[in-house]
């Protein structure tokens, strides 16, 4: 390498540890936004691919720093903020590589739960992004190295382990955990083979808890049904006065029309915010309620349409109905499917779309109003194009 060429690269190391945060900050910004606008499936090869990528070099670089040398030769800085080590390149490409993992896996989960009832795992996978910005410093521990890529291997294995299995469930979350702590095993044994000076008894005993105290947590909320169920994700949703199928995936539906002009945009914002759409129905009538969910390439599972009304007297919501129905994968716009509810009375009322074991693929949210008088009525067909999304 010529002496200019070492000028321009001394230089623009230089001007990078200079400004560090900000680019850093920048570009995970500008990841989050580049996945959330190309990552489309998350069943296909190639999301999937880059996602393993991104783990393997994040655990590459945390085999690699433990390998090199402590000492830092009367340098007073601190070597994981020295651009001059190979230490510093290191925590940053790691750092930058978890934050690409935290983005998608948040971008995944989100399009695979409900707010109302997946916020906990949501709101820490939200804080995890914003935090790995701000714990640089902790990076040159080994603990804390062990406790995100075992983190970012068990995410991924959560939904990748029942893509393999064609199936869902407990026993297969409890697999998934199973594969994660045999990953993460792996890391450890080739860290125990080249650096054994690092894992000692104290790191040891570290090391364990972060891996015990992750799988309690996620464990925990798993069991709490607050982890978002994937790979299925809730694709369309809407509550309507009566539905007739014309086909496969394709239906005729009628639902109220909303008013012109000013008013239809109103209309739009509220169900954005997620306030509740109004019904007015006869006495008698009946609603229906379709759903489209997707399900990965050669997956069948079984889902719940669980209908409840909220009993003001009591204070609490009352299940009127659960209906299972059968979901069949492969579908980009998910699998079509309805249930009926013929008992519907005035007042509050949500339908709630899970997995058999609880966990929550959507919600959607409705006021009835029961009256004499039937309200002005429109005819559509879904389902054989896209439609609007009416889950909360």
């Amino acid at each position: 390498m010529t002496m200019a060429a070492k000028s321009v690269l001394a230089h623009v190391r230089n001007l990078y540890g200079r400004f560090e945060r900000p680019v850093s900050s920048l570009s995970l910004i500008g990841g989050f936004v580049f996945e959330a606008l190309t990552l489309r499936r998350v069943d296909l090869f190639w999301d999937n691919f880059w996602v393993g990528v991104h783990l393997a070099i994040v655990a590459l670089c945390a085999i690699w720093i433990n390998l090199l040398p402590d000492a830092s030769h009367g340098n007073t800085t601190p070597l994981e903020s020295d651009p001059h080590r190979l230490h510093f390149w290191l925590v940053n490409v790691m750092q930058f590589f978890f934050g690409g993992l935290l983005s998608v896996y948040l971008i995944f989960y989100f399009r695979s739960g409900t707010l109302a009832t997946s916020w906990p795992f949501l709101l820490i996978l939200a804080a995890a992004f914003i935090a790995n910005e701000s714990l640089k410093r902790h990076y040159a521990r080994l603990s804390f190295q062990i406790a995100l890529l075992f983190l970012a291997i068990y995410l991924f294995a959560i939904y990748v382990v029942p893509m393999l299995l064609h199936r869902i469930g407990t026993l297969i979350f409890l697999i998934s955990g199973a594969v994660s702590v045999v990953a993460i095993g792996a890391v450890l044994v080739v860290l125990a083979m080249f650096s054994p000076r690092r894992l000692n008894r104290r790191n040891w005993k570290a090391v364990f808890g972060v891996i015990g105290g992750t799988l309690a947590v996620v464990n925990g909320l798993y069991f709490l049904n607050l982890i978002p169920p994937l790979p299925l994700s809730l694709k369309d949703a809407g509550i309507y006065h009566s539905l007739v199928v014309n086909g496969p995936g394709s239906y005729t539906v009628t639902s109220e029309q909303e008013k012109a002009g000013w008013h239809e945009s109103i209309d739009l914002l509220k169900r954005v915010l997620g306030v509740r759409q109004t019904l007015h129905i006869r006495p008698g009538d009946s609603l229906t309620l379709y759903t489209a969910v997707f399900s990965p390439t050669d997956m069948r599972t079984r889902i719940v349409h669980e209908w409840q009304y909220y009993d003001r007297t009591k204070g609490e919501w009352i299940t009127r109905g659960r209906i299972p129905l059968s979901v069949v994968g492969g579908s980009d716009g998910g699998y079509r499917t309805f249930s009926v509810e013929p008992d519907i009375t005035t007042g509050l009322w949500r339908v709630d779309i899970e997995t058999l074991g609880g966990q929550a693929i959507g919600r959607v949210k409705f006021n009835v109003v029961v009256q004499r008088t039937e309200p002005p009525l429109r005819t559509e067909t879904i389902g054989a194009r896209p439609h609007r999304l009416r889950a909360q």
